[in-house]
């Protein structure tokens, strides 16, 4: 591209994220939702006064039971008043019942709007944005924020938010009745509220703030699988499986220290709340039993006070958890909403602007002073002028980082300039409406980008903003085939068996880049436009193809304002106006034949450069073009392999499934809970120590509440005592034994959340580590799957391990604790009152089975949404990828309805689930209270009829409370569960998975050395009756029976039109995939008897389009060494990039080998791209050499030069080059011409030439100098 830069280091900050509040959270609300938020909130304050209220119960229930014993009342009052208080827990249960419903269903129902609303309003604020913010901006971090963020939100703001309004009204309630009942007491109470506002204040500052961090990290951990992921065939061929995994797990690392230091606050925090609360019952006792003493308050009044105090600062314990899932909604919603809010530079959305009626297309570039945001130090325009006049062609050439793509960039208003104007028609740009703008101008970009649906949608999106965009379906055919067909796209795709229905792919990986390039055309020109931008727009093709899309292009152009950059002169030779440019100036100006005139000048010498040389001259031979659907193209995104043992695997006849890739999903193993616990507990092995001493941390905190049972009956009993000092004495003890309580809780909540919490933090990073690994060693093929998309396992890898850990960590703990506090209950009341315990366990199977079907529910929810969410990502993650290309045909609306219609489903799933699931929870809850009745109407028959004292009821009846109150938290665990299982199922699939093809350094075969100075491999290939189909093209033969044999240190040429099976011949011997039948072997033995790494080591592949990754220019460079070996000296990296012509440039940048290349290479050329890609091939001193069009995006000086480099790097060593610059090859010891999959013809350069065949066409087709 034009880029002539590239960038400094990136700045680590690029705007402060601002804070998102509590209520920002519910920013999204309708006047529906407010009315929800209305009936969830009351009903959640009722639901939470009810606990409390039991308190009167209690306090009257303890006063009858003494009148009871002390004979005050006979046995049918007693049973009278037993009946009543029954009837009043009976009331409690219907009401708790209802209001839970009701605030749960309301608020995970507004949780659902609120998040559907968020992902639109997120996708539109990025696609909003002016490109320079994606230059900061990887797509797995839109896939991390687009799914796990707002999933972190809908959590915050849904059940777990509402359960904080219920927990805070029952201690509100809870303190409500306690004053008005003795306010002496409960003034002294009172001041332990502080201290408790303290700690939660400051652990949700600190943890926010560091939860922040953590989703910071993780994200740019998932931009590196995106990037990753998306360039597959570039990490296979270069063995770089490890060192990217090593990359990503850094990454996650920094994420995983955030994130315990987050939880360490978190537990600090949790533990120091129980600890005062328990001083407080403490401190109750202790004041209460004088106040009792002094005569002033009864023991009946303490006992509600403390009853009701112990419920409401219960409540307010138990908070922790949801505040912490509040804390990271809020950190989530913060970067969600910084970019919501940000007010893009260039907005492509906004309806402001002028819309002239009439566009002539004449352009101007006014003193233009222009450098990249990304790296302001280079200058790329000083003061450029340029003009384009109505209907005129202008052809911008150059070497690469001249600037020529800029001015493409400047004129799409991807960037402003810093100084001067870019006019249109007269009128600035920057006046015009940008969306108006950009439909005058139809688009051709270097490396075409195709979205993931069939040919016909591809092209359609050109229509956006037309006038056929509302015509009939027919009209639009009409228009689709008419610019196919002058695009020459139309014969091959009528060649296809589902035609203009053929899917193309994620990117278009099914098709050839020729075939790319000319539906991309075809897409440009069937809108019409005024203007033509056509940036290298002919250079993936063939040269017969590209002969007719010239002319294609040249009868599209009459009338219109066409600017045209090329590296390929023969393309613009008939252009109006033909402009050299260099280091941003313009050094000359004029028709091609004012330009040749000069022989001393710059446009001459490119044209010298590119003149082939001939024996004879030939004469033009026109033949069709007829593609084969599945490609020739670069290794990059092709449906690749299968088993070496799968001979037969492919049935010959067409079907539906060979049109489009595998959708269907694999199927894994589903994992039970006992198999989800075992393989998580044998994960957590490592971290042994840390795991027990959190396990002995969660039992023996769920102990201690049966512990406080019989601590709290034991205190009861004191008030019974009628010597006031003794009275005081016992209660001074028990209330001692609350405070020891209190160290025990505050220990033991510490041991749980901190080290359980750090084994979640180092399991997710594991989990993720192990399944990024995993996706990098499987085959290339399993990437063919539509539902292995970039989006879906980058969305994967980021919810998976997630929702696996939403069962451990501080779940984990809580699920323990509550299982050995039900345990423990159920021990107490057996030892006290086994009949009376056994009434009350039999209660307890139902709330398991309400939590059953809850559990059943919620599966089928998550399934369902699991695939939609997967789907939605892959949308959002396609569309930021090729910001420029959706920029460019306005597609900001049309992708968004599209994203919100796919969101719709798990919408209306979610208001199933908040008004279905819920309802087993809510019977839960109810029945709780039943228990309570229950057990104290029981209690009561067994007080009559048994002899039971007041004690041993109470002592059941709160170690049944707390025990029901377990069950019912182990049910508030049931989603954590499904998501657990589903993601257990999913994830661990992946892991266990064996690729069909093991590229592993454990796999078998015969091992080369791979030391410097080894040269194991002589570089002998043999292609034997090779034939071959895709996988998910089993009705298409790529090639059909194809025999060459190339001995050490040949240097080959493969040419042919575009879907012949050139680029496929390159990626059976980097074996991506393994022939259907035939053999090729290197060295005389079959590949797939080598061990694969080590063979690959001495194999080294340069791609048509160069995949780089975020790191530096040393670091790409680098990456290229053999695997095994150690990194690289300094000497070495620039001794390659002197090979690849490329130290001059690099040391002319302020950061020279440590400059950022970007993601995806964007803030170099396509010409310094490629020369990176060409010193990483060359680095790893290769025996054999595959060039897929190395040298296609340099221009025709860097062409030379590297040329030279290239033939260099050619001695001693194999090389396999495809080209369609015939000017690259004509060196070649043979050239086999492909067609259709077969050879048909081979021979030196000169021997083909005197056979006037095919090759002699193609030749005669390139010459720029047979006029002159």
């Amino acid at each position: 591209m034009g880029k002539s830069g590239t960038d400094t280091q990136k700045p680590t900050k690029i705007e402060d994220v601002p804070k998102v509040g509590v209520f920002g959270l519910f920013r999204f609300t309708t006047g529906y939702d407010h009315f929800l938020l209305a009936v969830g909130t009351i009903s959640a304050a009722i639901a939470g006064a009810a606990l409390p209220s039991m308190s009167l119960l209690f306090a009257g229930l303890t006063k009858l039971f003494r009148e009871y014993q002390t004979e005050l009342i006979t046995e049918d009052q007693f049973q009278a008043e037993i009946n009543e208080y029954t009837l009043f827990f009976v009331y409690l249960a219907i009401g708790v019942f209802t209001t839970n419903y009701l605030f749960l269903s309301s608020f995970n129902w507004v949780g659902s709007r609120i998040t559907h609303k968020i992902r639109n309003n997120y996708l539109q604020g990025l696609l909003r944005q002016e490109i320079a913010f994606f230059d900061y901006l990887g797509a797995g971090e839109v896939t991390t924020r687009i799914i796990s963020d707002v999933n972190r939100v809908q959590e915050g703001i849904s059940e777990k938010f509402v359960l904080i309004i219920h927990d805070f009204c029952t201690f509100l309630c809870g303190f409500i009745i306690a004053f008005c009942t003795d306010w002496r007491l409960s003034l002294m109470l009172l001041t332990l509220v502080p201290f408790v506002v303290f700690v939660v204040t400051g652990m949700m500052i600190v943890g926010l703030k560091f939860s922040t961090k953590s989703l910071d990290k993780y994200s740019s951990a998932g931009t590196i699988a995106e990037e990753c992921i998306s360039t597959i065939r570039t990490i296979t061929s270069f063995n770089l499986q490890n060192r990217m995994s090593k990359r990503y797990q850094t990454g996650l690392v920094e994420g995983e220290k955030w994130s315990i230091k987050s939880t360490r606050i978190f537990a600090l925090g949790v533990g120091a709340i129980f600890f005062i609360l328990y001083c407080g019952y403490a401190l109750a006792f202790f004041y209460g039993a004088r106040l009792v003493a002094w005569e002033l308050s009864t023991p009946e009044n303490i006992i509600q006070v403390f009853f009701a105090i112990m419920m409401g600062s219960y409540a307010l314990s138990s908070i922790g958890p949801y505040v912490q899932s509040v804390m990271k909604a809020q950190g989530a919603a913060a970067k969600l909403y910084q970019c919501i809010d940000r007010k893009s530079k260039i907005d492509p959305i906004a309806d402001t602007g002028l819309k002239p009626a009439v566009v002539r297309g004449e352009i101007e570039f006014r003193n233009i002073k222009f450098t990249y945001p990304s790296r302001p130090e280079v200058q790329i325009y000083e003061n450029l002028s340029l003009t384009a006049k109505h209907g005129e062609t202008v052809a911008l050439v150059g070497a690469s980082g001249s600037g020529k793509s800029t001015v493409v960039q400047l004129l799409e208003r991807f960037y402003d300039p810093d100084g001067g104007e870019v006019l249109l028609d007269g009128v600035p740009i920057k006046d015009l409406n940008l969306r108006w703008f950009r439909r005058q101008i139809g688009l051709v970009a270097q490396e075409p980008i195709l979205f993931n649906g069939t040919i016909g949608q591809n092209i359609k999106r050109g229509l956006v903003g037309t006038p056929l965009e509302n015509q009939s379906e027919e009209k639009q055919q009409e228009a689709i085939v008419e610019a196919c067909k002058m695009a020459n796209a139309h014969d091959f795709i009528s060649s296809l068996p589902a035609k203009y229905d053929t899917n193309v792919g994620e990117r278009g990986f099914l098709l050839s880049g020729g075939q790319k390039q000319r539906i991309a055309i075809a897409r440009a020109i069937v809108r019409n436009p005024p203007i033509l931008l056509l940036d290298e727009a002919t250079s993936a093709l063939d040269t017969q193809s590209e002969v007719l899309v010239q002319e294609a292009l040249d009868r599209a152009s009459e009338g219109r304002t066409t600017i045209v950059i090329a590296h390929r002169l023969s393309t613009i030779r008939n252009a109006h106006k033909i402009v050299v440019m260099e280091r941003g100036r313009i050094l000359e100006q004029g028709s091609h034949d004012e330009l040749i005139a000069n022989p001393n000048g710059p446009y001459s010498k490119l044209v010298s450069l590119q003149e082939l040389k001939k024996t004879s001259e030939p004469e033009y031979t026109d033949e069709s073009d007829e593609d084969t659907y599945h490609s020739e193209n670069d290794i990059v995104g092709k449906p690749i392999s299968r088993s070496p043992t799968s001979q037969n695997a492919f049935d010959p006849a067409y079907s539906q499934k060979s049109i489009h890739p595998q959708d269907e999903d694999e199927e894994y193993k589903p994992y039970s809970l006992v198999m989800f616990f075992t393989k998580i507990i044998s994960a957590y092995r490592p971290y042994a120590l840390q795991f027990c001493l959190g396990v002995i941390g969660a039992i023996i905190l769920g102990l201690s509440f049966p512990a406080y049972a019989v601590i709290f009956a034991k205190m009861l009993k004191v008030f019974e005592i009628r010597d006031s000092q003794e009275m005081i004495d016992g209660a001074d003890f028990w209330a001692l034994m609350f405070v020891v309580l209190a160290v025990i809780i505050w220990t033991t909540n510490f041991l749980q959340l901190h080290f359980l919490d750090y084994c979640d933090a180092k399991l997710t990073t594991k989990l993720r580590t192990s399944a990024f690994e995993s996706v990098l060693k499987q085959e290339t093929g399993w990437f063919d799957r539509s539902s292995n998309s970039t989006g879906n396992i980058t969305s994967k890898l980021s919810t998976d391990p997630q929702d696996i850990s939403g069962l451990g960590g501080a779940v984990l703990g809580s699920i323990i604790q509550s299982s050995f506090n039900l345990f423990g209950s159920l021990i107490v009341s057996f030892i006290f009152g086994w009949k009376l315990a056994i009434v009350a366990t039999v209660c307890v199977p139902i709330l398991l089975f309400s939590g059953y079907f809850e559990d059943k529910s919620l599966q089928g929810f998550q399934k369902h949404n699991a695939k939609a969410y997967s789907k939605s990502s892959e949308i959002a993650c396609e569309a930021t990828g090729a910001v420029r290309t959706v920029a460019a045909l306005t597609q900001e609306d049309v992708i968004c309805d599209y994203y919100d219609q796919i969101m719709l489903g798990p919408l209306n799933y979610g208001f199933k689930k908040a008004y279905y699931s819920t309802l087993y929870f809510a019977i839960s809850r109810g029945i709780e209270f039943l228990i309570f009745g229950l057990v104290f109407w029981y209690g009561g028959k067994l007080v009559i009829n048994e002899g039971y004292t007041f004690e041993t009821v109470v002592t059941i009846f709160t170690a049944l409370a707390y025990g029901a109150s377990s069950a019912s938290g182990l049910l508030a665990f049931i989603p954590n569960i499904v998501k657990a299982r589903k993601g257990a199922t999913s994830l661990f699939g992946l892991i266990d998975r064996l690729p069909l093809i093991d590229s592993t350094p454990e796999s078998q075969g015969k091992k080369l050395p791979t030391g410097d100075n080894d040269r194991p491999v002589s570089g002998k290939i043999e292609v034997e009756r090779v034939q071959f189909y895709y996988p998910t093209r089993p009705g298409i033969k790529v090639l059909r029976g194809v025999n060459f044999t190339v001995q050490p240190g040949q240097f080959i040429a493969l040419v042919g039109p575009s879907g012949c099976g050139k680029s496929t011949i390159i990626s059976l011997i980097e074996r991506f995939y393994d022939v259907t039948k035939g053999t090729i072997k290197i060295d005389g033995m079959d590949i797939r008897d080598y061990h694969l790494p080590s063979l690959r080591s001495h194999v080294a592949l340069v791609g048509q389009e160069p995949s780089l990754y975020d790191m530096t220019i040393g670091e790409n460079i680098a990456s290229g060494v053999r695997s095994g070996h150690a990194k690289p000296t300094q000497e070495q990296i620039e001794k390659a990039a002197q090979q690849a012509n490329l130290h001059d440039f690099v040391m002319s940048l302020p950061n020279g080998y440590n400059t950022s290349v970007g993601s995806k290479g964007t803030q170099l050329s396509g010409g310094q791209k490629q020369r990176v890609a060409i010193a990483r091939a060359l680095i790893r001193n290769p025996s054999i050499l595959l060039l897929d069009e190395a040298t296609s995006a340099l221009d025709a000086e860097s062409e030379k030069v590297v040329q030279q480099a290239l033939d260099n790097a050619r001695e001693g060593r194999t090389t396999l080059s495809i080209a369609h610059r015939l000017s690259t090859i004509q060196k070649a010891d043979v050239i086999l011409v492909f067609d259709k999959g077969y050879i048909v013809e081979r021979g030196t350069h000169k021997e083909l030439l005197e056979k006037k065949g095919t090759y002699y066409n193609m030749v005669n087709q390139q010459n720029l100098n047979e006029n002159h």
